[in-house]
């Protein structure tokens, strides 16, 4: 009986030692492991975090702020979507969404693209009338529902005939 006493208590005091050892080498990893990575990204040693596309450095860009860009703006189209209005199913308030919106087009596809926008209209209007009050006012709710509907847009224009959608009004009364 005394011999299982003296056991518990050395099994308990030998639990909590490894049970401390294994939070301070937790501990230290993680030390050594964050400080690892920030010099990994500070000195840009992972494949160009520490660079942009063009292979500027980002020291480069802060060392001249007002540089002027040389090269000229791609040829760029704007197309109107008219307003949408849609009810919003949910709970028993009648609520009401209100969305306006234009596609950034490269300028040889607008006719193209100006020459389905019913079809356009039609897929905004069954994907934004599916939709819950819920929906909407969670956080991150217009940039998850921005890609959505610009998905819907081209599968219905093509890949490569749209390249944005810019939100210009949304509303939730």
């Amino acid at each position: 009986m005394a011999e299982a006493a003296t056991s518990e208590e050395n099994g308990g005091k030998a639990g909590r030692n490894l049970s401390r050892r294994s939070l301070l080498t937790g501990l230290i990893l993680a030390i050594v492991g964050g400080g690892g990575g920030f010099y990994a990204v500070y000195s840009g040693a992972l494949s160009g975090m520490g660079m942009f596309a063009d292979g500027a450095s980002v020291g480069a860009v802060e060392e001249s702020p007002n540089a002027i860009p040389t090269e000229p703006l791609p040829d760029m189209a704007f197309v109107p979507i008219e307003t949408i209005i849609v009810s919003l199913r949910g709970d028993s308030l009648s609520r009401h969404l209100k969305f306006r919106a234009q596609l950034e087009v490269p300028s040889e596809y607008r006719r193209e693209v100006e020459s389905v926008l019913p079809r356009i209209v039609d897929v905004l209007n069954g994907y934004l009338g599916a939709l819950e009050p819920g929906d909407i006012e969670r956080t991150a709710a217009l940039t998850r529902l921005r890609a959505q509907m610009l998905r819907r847009i081209q599968i219905v224009t093509g890949q490569a005939r749209v390249r944005d959608l810019l939100i210009m009004e949304f509303v939730l009364n």
